[in-house]
Order: structure tokens, then sequence, then C-alpha cells
């Protein structure tokens, strides 16, 4: 594999890494901004919390615009320039709405990243390679994740405002990675669309130095023809891969995921640990996931996503049942942080490695951007809707901690049965062959 072609994906990625540390480092913080404003369990999962969520959303939906009409390496760049602001200006907040904003700003950032980096790196990488390229991107999430929720641990002591800096710092990794992303080359396949077909070739000539470019471009232009610029997702022929997309995103969320992440902290308070050995048994779902998506990064190639998505599933499963009866018995200390622990571990071998993947896979290139703008969205509405929800769930007598693991587990059975009877295997094949593959089922 060209060393250019993993300099250009880790550049990709390293949009993912914005994503983690952004989605998560609102998790040391969010406490302190309660008791701060006075906000009631509602108003603060909703609006200090859940804008950021919502943000996510709008950059979810309107992501493909722009991907398409500017290309990806121009939306990447903007998305920089977004987390960049939002950092700084939530720092800068003075009260729940103006931080609200700001986060909402962010978070337009997270949705959009989810369409153009997996799509822009799916279109540079080699078939064999393409999975742990595109991996790249969860694996710099989850990089952000840890690096997150270390820096909230540092940070958390030095004083009132701690929580600025919390906030704040992310706009140093941002305008960083703003500067790399001007180095990297447009996509081919999306240059091919523009009928930029000299730039396409020198892009195409350096991923596969070993295949003959025009041929290469024959293959892209002859699939493309097939594909009328008139068409769209939601039209019949597509409704397999639509389903698919959504289902993928839909059990990510239903997985409780997102909802542990953000609010990390406050379940192992819940769960009888002291603040700061909360916040430090954060740092370990940060290592925890950290050290398993390496681990699945390296296999995606190798198992492909199917086998991942088993192992995922099983552990999820096995894990949610075990945090559920934790809070239904009463077994409090360390026993919480362990099984959430395996269930981090369960995620990042399984949906956290292949989701991006193989959304970015299962439709056509010039639909691409709209189809993961769909199944971004998906994901990202659930996103929004369930952690938004868990301080008031959390806190009422009737839910509590333990029906919400435990519903999350049951929707982990209903994914493995999913991947069982419904998920094809998408490792070692061109993006033009999946497309064969795929429109043929029904």
């Amino acid at each position: 594999m060209s060393k250019k072609i993993l300099l250009w994906s880790i550049t990709a990625a390293l949009a993912g890494f914005l994503f983690g540390f952004d989605v998560v480092v609102i998790s040391g913080a969010e406490k302190k901004l309660q008791a701060l404003w006075g906000s009631s369990d509602f108003f603060h999962g909703t609006v200090v919390i859940g804008m950021a969520l919502w943000g996510t959303v709008l950059g979810a939906f309107l992501g493909a615009i722009p991907t398409n009409k500017y290309g990806r390496k121009n939306t990447l760049i903007a998305i920089g320039i977004l987390f960049a602001v939002s950092a700084i200006a939530s720092a800068l907040a003075n009260g729940p709405w103006f931080f609200a904003i700001a986060r909402f700003i962010g978070g337009v950032g997270v949705g959009a990243s989810t369409i153009a980096a997996p799509a822009y790196i799916s279109e540079i990488a080699p078939a064999k390679n393409r999975g742990r390229l595109v991996a790249m991107y969860q694996f710099n999430i989850v990089f952000g994740i840890l690096i997150a929720f270390l820096s909230n641990y540092l940070l958390s002591d030095i004083g009132e405002n701690a929580w600025r800096w919390m906030v704040g710092v992310e706009a140093i990794p941002a305008v960083l990675y703003i500067l790399f992303a001007f180095g990297v080359p447009k996509s081919p396949r999306w240059l091919l669309t523009q009928s930029r077909d000299e730039e396409a070739r020198a892009v195409l000539a350096v991923i596969n130095p070993d295949v003959d470019v025009e041929e290469q471009i024959k293959e892209i232009q002859g699939h493309a023809i097939k594909e009328n610029v008139s068409e769209n997702i939601f039209m019949k022929k597509y409704k397999f891969p639509l389903t698919l997309a959504f289902l993928i995103a839909f059990f990510n969320q239903l997985s409780g995921i997102n909802a542990i992440l953000y609010y990390a902290p406050r379940v192992f308070e819940e769960a009888g640990l002291g603040e700061s050995t909360a916040l430090l048994s954060s740092v370990g779902v940060g290592i925890t996931n950290f050290v398993f998506t390496l681990l699945g990064v390296f296999l995606i190639d190798k198992l492909g996503r199917r086998t991942l998505m088993y192992i995922g599933s099983i552990g999820y499963i096995i894990s949610l049942g075990l945090v559920s009866a934790a809070f239904f018995y009463g077994w409090f200390g360390m026993a919480i942080p362990v099984f959430l622990f395996i269930f981090i571990a369960a995620h990042a071998v399984g949906q956290g490695a292949v989701i991006w993947v193989f959304i970015a896979e299962i439709f056509p290139n010039q639909l691409r951007a709209s189809g993961q703008a769909f199944g971004s969205s998906v994901h990202w509405i659930l996103a929004a809707i369930i952690p938004s929800l868990i301080p008031f769930a959390f806190s009422h007598e009737l839910i509590g901690p333990g029906k919400v693991f435990l519903l999350f587990g049951i929707m982990m059975v209903f994914q493995l049965l999913f991947v069982a009877f419904m998920m094809p295997e998408t490792k070692g094949k061109t993006l033009e062959e999946l497309e064969d593959i795929i429109l043929k089922k029904k």
C-alpha cells in the first residue's frame, strides 16, 4: 500500500479524532454546568447536552450537499473550521443557551464528518485495504474519546473554571487538522463525476500503480452511466442498501453506546463510586475502547465485517445483561465498571469498527454521500434522543438504570438476528463489484 494513501487516509480520519473528542469532552463538565446554571434534568439533557446532538443531526442531513457539490476534501476542511469555532465559543460561554449554540456548531461538524471522511477514504483506498483504512476513522474517534477522558481528568482540579479549559482545548487539534487537510488530494471518484478526468488519473495512478488507470476509469464511469443523475436513494432499486444502512445505524445507537460515553462519570457515580474515581474509571472506558478498536481495525479485512458484528453482538448481550443485573441486585463498587469495560470492548470490535466502513461500501458512487447522509442521520437522530433522556430515565423512580440497560440488551438480540439473516459480507471487493452484488439482492 502506498505511503501516500496511508497518509491521506490518516489525515481524513483525523476528522474522527475531533468527532470523538467533541462528543465526549462534555462528560467531564456536564454535572458542573448543571449545578452552575441550576438546570433541571430535562433542560440539561435536552438543551445543554442535547443541542450538540441535534447539531449532528443537521450535519448528517445536510452533509451530503457540500460533500457532493464542493467535494470531499473541501468539506473536510470546513468541518475542521466548525470544530475550532465551537471549541472557542463553548469555552467563552456565559450561560446555557450560548453554550448550547456553540456546542450545536460542533455537532454540525460531527454529523458532516461521518459522511465526508468515510466517503473520501473509501474512494481512495484499494479494495484489499479499504476496511482497515476506513476503520481508521473509527480508530481516531476512540482515540479522541480517550484523549477527552484523559484531558477531563487532568484538568478537573485546576479551579472553578476547569470546564472552560475542558471544552476549549479542542481548538488546538482542530486548527492542526485544518492545516493537514489542505495537503490531501481530491477524491478521484468525485473528480470523475465532475468530468475532471486528468486530475482523477493522477490520483488513481498513485492508488493502484499496478492496475491500468484507463481500465479503472472505464470501470468507474461504466457504473456511473448506469446511474441516472436524477436517481435518489429512496428509489425501489436501492431499497436493500437503504434498509441495511438504516438497521446498522439503528442498532448502533440502541446498544446505548453514546448514552454510556456521554454520561460515563454519572453512570459510575450511580454505581457508588466517588467523583474522582468515576472520572478515572471513565479514562478506563477510553483505554478499553482504544485497545479493542485497534483489534477491530486489524481484523476487519481478515475476518470480515459480519464476523466482527457477531462477536460484538454476543459481547453486547452478555455485558448489558450483567450491567442491568448489577443495578437490579445492587452489585455496586467496581462490578459495574468491569461490566461496562466488557461492553465497550464488544462495541469497539463490532459496531464501532464496522458501521462507517459498511455504510461507505453499500451505495453506488454517485449516491454514496446521500446514502451515508441517510445512515448517519438515523444514527444521529437516535444519538440525540437517547442520551437526552438518560438523566431523566436514571432519576425516575419507575425506570432507573437497571431497566434502561435491560432494554439495550434486548435490542442487541435483534441486532444478532440482523447479522445472521440479512447483513452481507463486503470485504475484499471493489466498490463497483459491491454495487453489482448488493443491487441484485431484494
